[in-house]
């Protein structure tokens, strides 16, 4: 199994931005996490982050291309407004699971509603730095043939 993590704007801030509502843990923190966890399933895992939203595109159209079984895509605030980010999950045959650090439906107002949920598999929000991995482990599940 191949996956792909994914992040967008500002999460290279994590650890420093905001730490109240999105935890201590920075992103390297994440990764490194992460990469256990692949290596225990024998998942071969990737990470891309950028603040730009061609690039993210970019990486979405490359992980079709490149072979990838699934992404774990944390757009950030691109979440709320990016119809290009849609439609570049949307136009891939790539499993997308999306997540959020923060519970998103329980903040402000703009921020609870998603345009690229609609066009993933899943959504995880609210479970902190712990959602990546409970991703990975989805995807491990369907591989195993659950349905989700």
């Amino acid at each position: 199994m191949k996956l792909l993590v994914l992040n967008g704007p500002n999460l290279n801030r994590l650890g420093k931005r905001e730490p109240g509502i999105y935890g201590a843990e920075t992103l390297e923190d994440i990764e490194n996490d992460l990469r256990k966890v692949a290596s225990e399933h024998f998942v071969d895992i990737s990470f891309y982050q950028s603040n730009h939203e061609g690039a993210l595109i970019d990486k979405i159209h490359e992980a079709e291309d490149d072979g990838y079984d699934g992404i774990v895509f944390n757009p950030g605030a691109y979440t709320h407004t990016s119809i290009a980010l849609r439609d570049a999950v949307s136009s891939v045959n790539v499993p997308v699971i999306e997540i959020h650090i923060s519970n998103i439906h329980s903040r402000e107002s703009f921020r609870q509603h998603s345009v690229i949920a609609p066009v993933c598999i899943g959504q995880l929000a609210g479970f902190g730095a712990h959602g990546y991995e409970l991703a990975v482990q989805a995807f491990l599940l369907r591989r195993k043939g659950v349905e989700l």
